[in-house]
Formats: C-alpha cells, structure tokens, sequence
C-alpha cells in the first residue's frame, strides 16, 4: 500500500503543504488526542507531542484512548493509533511535564501550536510565554467546552496570533462530554489546518 492513498480525497493542492507541516501539542488529552488523531488524518508530515501524564480509566469518556491503553503513557498509546491512520508521519515524543523554559526548545520548530492543557494556570502560562518568546507563529488555545448541547456557542476568538476556541463561559465543574470536548477538538485542528494552508495561499 501508498500510504499517500490515503489522502486521495484530500482538498486539491492541501496534500503536498500539509505534508510540509510541523504542528504542536501541548497535552494529549481530551484536546490534544482527538486533534492528533484528526491532523493525522488530515496528512500533517510530523506532530510534537507532549504529555508526561499517563491513560487513566477516568479519560476514556472523552479521549482518544481504549481499555488496553491504560497505565501507559499518553504520548506512547496515541503514537500507535496515529501510526495506524498515518504510517508516513514524523512523530516527536516528550514524556515530560512541561515548564515555561521547554516551550521555545520543544516547539520552536511548529508552525502552528495547538494548546492542549487541563487546568487554567497551565493555559495562563503557556499562552504567556509563547506570545513572548514566539509571537510570530499561532497558538491555538480552548476555554469553555464544558457541560452538554450548545454547539453553536462554541465559536473562535482572535487576537493577533492567539486564537481561542470555546464558549468563554463553562467550567470543569460542569463536567465533561465527549462529544463537546471533540467539538472543540476539532475546530482547532481544523484551524490549524487552515492557517497553513492560508500561509500556502491555499
């Protein structure tokens, strides 16, 4: 099999610039295991991925992950699905817990990050140090996907290179659903997706 075959259905002229592509994430989670999944599948060349946390049996409602992934780590148990969809991609790995001084070494070289994270403090600081250090490539950042229903509420925000997918209003205490966690999912990775082939003038 051409592995290339897969992406035969692919928007006219996106294969060759996708293949090009270097995206970030910063968390494979709820977030950051669907959108690798869907920028696998898109043909996106290579994807840095990084996560020090482990498949827990609480994560498998919304993330990408199965019975048999628990206790490995996230990067590893998404890195054999990605594989799977996309055998041509370039995957880098960081099983690590990330510190602002690791975002410019880790993802200097993405052309896009896709923000990832759990917790608001961790979402703070990332988009503090990226719009410091790399203010010139985008970040891609959710808030507020929380609860069920109200899709239509859950749109994007720009400002300069920092964009912000979600409704700006839920919050983790609400509970989370798979399917509105994919929903977000999805939309940063499709915007991902756009800005490169935009850059492209595709």
């Amino acid at each position: 099999m051409n592995y290339k075959d897969i992406f035969k259905r692919n928007v006219p002229g996106s294969v060759d610039v996708l293949e090009k592509a270097t995206i970030g994430l910063a968390g494979c989670g709820g977030l950051g295991s669907n959108a690798a999944v869907m920028l696998a599948r898109a043909g996106v060349g290579k994807l840095i991925l990084a996560d020090f946390d482990r498949v827990e049996v609480s994560n498998l409602n919304r993330q990408h992950f199965f019975i048999n992934d628990i206790g490995k780590y996230k990067v590893d148990a998404i890195q054999e699905y990605i594989v799977n969809i996309n055998p041509g991609i370039c995957l880098e790995l960081v099983r690590k817990r990330l510190e602002p001084d690791d975002i410019p070494v880790i993802f200097g070289s993405a052309d896009v990050l896709i923000e990832a994270f759990d917790t608001a403090q961790s979402k703070k600081w990332l988009v503090e140090k990226w719009c410091t250090v790399l203010p010139n490539i985008p970040i891609i950042c959710a808030s507020g996907i929380s609860g069920t229903g109200r899709s239509e509420d859950i749109k994007i925000s720009k400002a300069g290179n920092l964009y912000m997918v979600g409704d700006q209003s839920t919050n983790a205490d609400m509970g989370l659903c798979s399917s509105r966690v994919v929903i977000a999912s999805a939309i940063q990775a499709n915007l991902a997706i756009e800005l490169i082939l935009k850059k492209s003038g595709i």
